[in-house]
């Protein structure tokens, strides 16, 4: 059992709202060569607010997508999202819910990167 108010001082402002933690891995990482965090989220099964949800049906998760967040005790913390789809019961149309955790163009919490930014560096370079 992951005590989740524990980790949520970890994770970026919110994302518990949105997100379950599944599981947390510490792994070796083959490139640097030094251990790091993976911290497994799946989006709980929550509609966006302004669609009947009778019309819609669970259709599992899109694929899942791997940011990095800020370090902690000295190794990368990496959050791999599962975000869930709903299709239409008569149309098909499938749709997704849309968070701002993660910054435009990069493959960071939206957190870290502003905090790169305000140190002078580019959060692109880190784009990986």
């Amino acid at each position: 059992m992951i005590n989740s108010s524990f980790i949520e001082c970890f994770l970026p402002e919110g994302l518990l709202t949105h997100f379950e933690v599944i599981s947390i891995l510490e792994l070796g990482d083959i490139s640097t060569k030094k251990m790091i965090f993976e911290i497994h989220l799946n989006e709980k099964n929550h509609l966006p607010s302004d669609i009947d949800s009778s019309e819609y049906e669970s259709k599992g998760f899109l694929p899942s997508s791997r940011i990095q967040d800020f370090p902690i005790r000295g190794k990368a913390v990496y959050l791999v999202l599962r975000r869930r789809r709903w299709r239409n019961k008569l149309t098909r149309q499938e749709i997704s819910n849309t968070y701002f955790h993660v910054a435009e163009g990069s493959r960071l919490t939206q957190e870290l990167s502003d905090f790169l930014k305000g140190t002078g560096r580019d959060p692109r370079r880190y784009d990986k």
